[in-house]
């Protein structure tokens, strides 16, 4: 049986809202997936972020490897009970953050970070058909990350959803470079699903990851070679491009080749998740989303509102605000505007770095992309879509959009 449910479909686009289930619950698509990277969504509890209306969270494989190691977490009962979250987990494989040490510009073009402080002790040694050799960014230690350690790794934290250990490669290196690592990639998929087929968590789904970088060919070809594996779903990785029409498209290649016999393999799209890339990417097919930007914005004083102009953001932290009476956003429901604490007050909290800032613009941002993901969801059920969509990028206020039609699912 798929694990996805498709329960609805958009007449325009290849948008589809439905139901993945997991050995921890069932998880609403579309959907967007906190990042608990550290086995944390920072600064909010569990209660709190399944409160906001997520049902899933990832948990970053390579960062749990160094620290606190999951025999460690294993001890505890897995990830789930190590972090008090019950409902399902997604584990990415490590190989973003291994392959962005070496490669560098890949954490640039998709999360839009360098490395800081002790990260730059991190440096990949060598890159071989047996795997990864690196030094940790902790203690300047050799590890050693390959398909089979990170299957197991993944195992042992007992997450719902594994992904397959992948060559994350970034959009400057040539296309020769791409072809033979995509190749790899797929050969470190066969030995992924071996590992698993034998040794792999009772449950646990596992899904391959799509890599070609910005080439057509290489996008799709790569892309068809996931879905033939066997794995029950799919992620698109690696660098997707310069600028966002480039990042679509390459997108559209992909979801492009999955239709018939593999209609019903979930797609996640990996660490994607400003406004208008939800939206667009849920036209295109996508049904999970990942992505650091709204709790790191949240941190950083900056909050999320419908403004497109401004890439949907207000940053706080700016002395124009110190005076400021309004809430961040007229009708949010989030603590922050419910309680109707001034743009002056979280100012304020923000450039003296109160941790109760940091949380309330976290909880905010989350709230306010959660609403934009049930805006969505809510419209291709009722089949308004095109509306909602046109109403998002618009600027209209999350949760305010209001389907045409009564949603029954």
């Amino acid at each position: 049986m798929p694990a996805l449910e498709i329960l609805a479909r958009d007449a325009d686009s290849r948008a589809r809202a439905g139901i993945l289930t997991t050995t921890h619950g069932a998880v609403r698509t579309p959907a967007f997936v906190p990042l608990a990277t550290k086995a944390t969504v920072k600064g909010l509890l569990p209660d709190e972020v399944s409160d906001l209306g997520y049902d899933m969270v990832l948990g970053n494989t390579f960062h749990l490897f160094l620290d606190p190691g999951h025999e460690r977490i294993a001890g505890f009962g897995g990830l789930h009970e190590f972090m008090g979250w019950k409902r399902p987990i997604i584990t990415d494989s490590g190989g973003f953050q291994v392959f962005s040490m070496g490669h560098g510009a890949v954490a640039d073009e998709i999360k839009g970070k360098s490395p800081q402080g002790s990260e730059r002790l991190g440096k990949v040694i060598s890159i071989t058909e047996d795997g990864v050799r690196f030094r940790s960014y902790l203690d300047g230690s050799e590890k050693f990350l390959a398909p089979e350690t990170s299957m197991e790794i993944q195992t042992k934290l007992n997450s719902d959803i594994a992904l397959v250990f992948d060559e994350c490669t970034p959009f400057h290196v040539e296309r020769s470079y791409t072809e033979r690592s995509t190749e790899r990639t797929h050969r470190w998929l066969e030995r992924c699903m071996a590992w698993h087929g034998e040794h792999g968590a009772p449950g646990q789904l596992v899904y391959g990851i799509s890599q070609g970088g910005v080439y057509e060919d290489l996008r799709k070809q790569s892309t068809e070679v996931i879905a033939a594996s066997g794995t029950p779903g799919i992620a698109i990785g690696g660098s997707l491009g310069a600028e966002k029409a480039q990042m679509y498209e390459v997108v559209d290649w992909a979801t492009s080749v999955l239709g018939g016999e593999h209609e019903h393999k979930p797609r996640h799209l990996l660490g994607i998740g400003e406004i208008d890339d939800l939206v667009r990417g849920v036209e295109l097919g996508i049904d999970t989303f990942d992505c650091a930007m709204p709790t790191r914005l949240g941190r950083h004083g900056v909050a999320l509102v419908p403004d497109p102009a401004k890439r949907w953001r207000v940053d706080l932290t700016a002395g124009r605000f110190r005076d400021d009476h309004a809430p961040i956003m007229e009708g949010c429901p989030c603590p922050a505007c419910a309680l109707g604490l001034s743009r002056g007050y979280l100012r304020y909290l923000v450039h003296s770095r109160e941790l109760t800032g940091m949380r309330l613009l976290t909880i905010h941002n989350l709230a306010f992309v959660q609403r934009v993901m049930q805006d969505l969801r809510d419209a291709i059920l009722a089949g308004t879509l095109p509306a909602t969509a046109r109403a998002l990028r618009s600027g209209a206020a999350p949760g305010a959009v209001v389907p045409a039609a009564p949603v029954t699912a």
